[in-house]
């Protein structure tokens, strides 16, 4: 379980673009460490070397000014003097005459060229090994050595080399928490953003952006989305409100001409006609108004756990006879157990409309059917097909909109406002619905969210 807990982190950690930001930021912070610690530890190198050659020539300057002044004499009593003192702990001597044979001097070193370069040398301990030397020459054919071990450099280079290595360590690895970190509060305060986005989109149009005290961007940008989101509410309030008020006033006056359409129909035919069309447009007003309280949003706070397969075994049951009665087969398959959690009688709603689309626009003959599976572990399809002419590619898309009818349909009764409010209660209910080829006829799919166990 922690394992996979683990693993569900990582990944998100990886997919995370604030958490790549931050991550880019360490990486480029750790590369210019260590192009700066290169680019000193260079520096250094070269400086210290510099001081090794500069007292390497002031040691043969001075050991040359003995010569000078007193002679072989004077210069092997130096060396000797320097090399008694411990002075060999830090340098070299050695003093060649014509033939090439050392006459003053413990280095271990065959005779150099004159000038500064590296030479190597016996040491008595470790062996050969190498060290940068002054060789002078001297009057009388003389030629003098001095030289100073390079693994004090060495010494000095691994020093430098261990503290940028430990200091890039720990700049990786403040770079990691830093990144964790800031990635991860980045990633919150977009998730707050993204929350309030789909929980509006899911009908819930009073949440807002959290706004803190800081005045920051992200409190600018909060500010701002709350802002429109305020704009937008107001005016698709203003909207309901004008569709609403349209279709309560004028389902009065209706309603009343109905009455009295009613009335003369007893001793007129005609007037009967003029029912049916008076009923047809209150049932238009009636989907009209069903769709915009759907969409008003609001309503996911009274969902509740429906028993979807029962529901929908339900509502077959008691149309099989109708759609028999119709010269139409209709028939199920639905799998048990299947919960959501919803507006019964919207989801019911949503069914009888979709079986009514497939009874009003399919020739006599025709075969529907319902399937009710589940999905994934997440969501269940409710799905309504048949066998008939079906719809045009082109119209799948188009007749979920309002008033949205096919050619073929033009003759048939109704207002093109049924798959509307399907699918504006597979919105209210945080699902879609898909409109596909049968292959023959039409399949339309109502993808709803499962109820959690």
């Amino acid at each position: 379980m922690d394992q996979a807990i683990g693993y569900a982190s990582m990944a998100k950690v990886k997919s995370s673009a604030a958490h790549r930001i931050a991550f880019v930021y360490s990486a480029a912070f750790a590369l210019a460490v260590v192009f700066l610690g290169f680019a000193m530890y260079l520096v250094a190198d070269a400086d210290f070397r510099r001081q090794q050659d500069g007292l390497v020539k002031q040691e043969a300057a001075n050991l040359a000014q003995e010569y000078n002044d007193g002679g072989l004499p004077d210069i092997a009593r130096a060396i000797a003097t320097r090399e008694a003192g411990g002075s060999i702990k830090a340098f070299g001597y050695a003093l060649f005459d014509r033939s090439g044979r050392r006459v003053a001097g413990s280095l271990d070193t065959p005779r150099p060229a004159p000038g500064v370069h590296t030479i190597v040398f016996r040491d008595p301990t470790e062996g050969l090994d190498s060290a940068r030397a002054e060789t002078r020459q001297l009057g009388g054919g003389y030629r003098l050595v001095v030289a100073r071990d390079t693994e004090i450099m060495e010494g000095i280079d691994r020093t430098i080399i261990l503290l940028f290595g430990a200091a890039f360590v720990l700049v990786v690895a403040f770079g990691i928490v830093g990144a964790l970190a800031l990635g991860g509060y980045l990633q919150r305060r977009l998730e707050g953003i993204s929350g309030v986005a789909r929980a509006i989109m899911a009908g819930d149009m009073a949440q807002r952006v959290s706004v803190g005290g800081r005045g920051d961007e992200f409190d600018a940008a909060g500010a701002a989305l709350n802002t429109m989101l305020d704009r937008i509410e107001q005016l698709m309030d203003n909207l309901r409100q004008v569709s609403s008020d349209v279709a309560h006033d004028l389902r009065t006056p209706l309603l009343r001409l109905r009455n009295q359409l009613e009335q003369v129909g007893k001793v007129d035919g005609a007037a009967a006609r003029a029912i049916e069309l008076g009923d047809a447009v209150l049932a238009l007003f009636g989907s009209l108004l069903r769709i915009a309280e759907v969409e008003g949003g609001g309503l996911a706070r009274t969902f509740v756990a429906i028993d979807l397969s029962y529901l929908v075994s339900e509502i077959a049951e008691s149309f099989a006879p109708a759609f028999a009665d119709g010269g139409r087969c209709l028939a199920w398959s639905i799998a048990p157990d299947v919960t959501v959690l919803g507006d019964r009688e919207l989801i019911a709603q949503a069914l009888v409309n979709l079986l009514d689309n497939a009874r009003l626009h399919t020739p006599l003959g025709t075969k529907i059917d319902i399937l009710l599976v589940a999905a994934d572990d997440t969501t269940v399809r409710l799905e309504v097909c048949d066998n008939g002419p079906g719809v045009p590619l082109s119209d799948h898309a188009r007749i979920l909109q309002r008033f949205a009818r096919g050619e073929a349909s033009r003759t048939t009764p109704g207002n093109g406002l049924g798959l509307s409010l399907v699918a504006a209660v597979a919105s209210a209910h945080g699902g879609k619905v898909v409109v596909s080829d049968n292959h023959p006829g039409l399949r339309v799919s109502l993808a709803l969210p499962k109820a959690a166990g």
